[in-house]
Protein backbone atom coordinates (compact mmCIF):
# COMPACT_ATOMS: atom_id res chain seq x y z
CA UNK A 1 0.00 0.00 0.00
CA UNK A 2 1.35 3.34 -1.13
CA UNK A 3 1.04 5.70 2.56
CA UNK A 4 0.06 9.11 2.37
CA UNK A 5 2.39 10.75 1.96
CA UNK A 6 3.86 9.32 -1.70
CA UNK A 7 0.38 10.00 -2.34
CA UNK A 8 0.19 13.63 -1.70
CA UNK A 9 3.53 14.16 -3.02
CA UNK A 10 2.20 12.64 -6.14
CA UNK A 11 -0.82 14.90 -5.96
CA UNK A 12 1.57 18.21 -5.57
CA UNK A 13 3.89 16.72 -8.82
CA UNK A 14 0.99 16.23 -11.15
CA UNK A 15 -0.70 19.22 -10.45
CA UNK A 16 2.49 21.27 -10.67
CA UNK A 17 3.07 19.63 -13.82
CA UNK A 18 -0.19 20.36 -15.71
CA UNK A 19 0.57 24.17 -14.76
CA UNK A 20 3.20 23.71 -17.46
CA UNK A 21 5.93 25.19 -13.87
CA UNK A 22 9.46 23.39 -13.37
CA UNK A 23 10.39 22.94 -9.57
CA UNK A 24 12.55 25.53 -9.76
CA UNK A 25 10.04 28.11 -11.18
CA UNK A 26 8.03 26.96 -9.13
CA UNK A 27 9.70 27.06 -5.73
CA UNK A 28 10.67 30.29 -6.64
CA UNK A 29 7.05 31.65 -6.94
CA UNK A 30 6.23 30.24 -3.27
CA UNK A 31 9.40 31.20 -2.01
CA UNK A 32 10.30 27.05 -0.67
CA UNK A 33 13.71 25.25 -1.15
CA UNK A 34 13.58 23.46 -4.14
CA UNK A 35 15.57 20.40 -2.22
CA UNK A 36 12.84 19.99 0.04
CA UNK A 37 10.09 20.41 -2.09
CA UNK A 38 11.25 17.51 -4.41
CA UNK A 39 11.66 15.45 -1.09
CA UNK A 40 8.09 16.23 -0.68
CA UNK A 41 6.98 15.49 -4.19
CA UNK A 42 8.96 11.88 -3.77
CA UNK A 43 7.43 11.30 -0.29
CA UNK A 44 10.34 11.21 1.71
CA UNK A 45 9.76 14.45 3.67
CA UNK A 46 6.85 15.66 6.17
CA UNK A 47 5.52 18.29 5.28
CA UNK A 48 3.74 21.33 7.81
CA UNK A 49 0.24 22.76 7.29
CA UNK A 50 1.91 26.08 6.24
CA UNK A 51 3.48 24.95 3.49
CA UNK A 52 0.95 22.54 2.41
CA UNK A 53 -0.71 25.67 2.00
CA UNK A 54 1.80 27.64 0.35
CA UNK A 55 1.72 25.03 -1.75
CA UNK A 56 -2.13 25.32 -2.81
CA UNK A 57 -2.06 28.83 -2.76
CA UNK A 58 0.70 28.61 -5.48
CA UNK A 59 -1.45 26.24 -7.85
CA UNK A 60 -4.54 28.26 -7.09
CA UNK A 61 -6.36 25.51 -5.45
CA UNK A 62 -7.96 25.02 -2.34
CA UNK A 63 -5.96 22.68 0.37
CA UNK A 64 -8.57 20.02 0.01
CA UNK A 65 -7.30 19.37 -3.45
CA UNK A 66 -4.08 18.10 -2.20
CA UNK A 67 -5.86 15.07 -0.96
CA UNK A 68 -8.80 14.59 -3.03
CA UNK A 69 -9.36 10.85 -3.71
CA UNK A 70 -7.15 9.87 -0.99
Amino acid sequence: MVDKRHMVGARIRNLRESNGLSQRKFCMMIDMNRTYFSEVEKGKRNISLDNLIKIADGLNIGLEDLFRDM
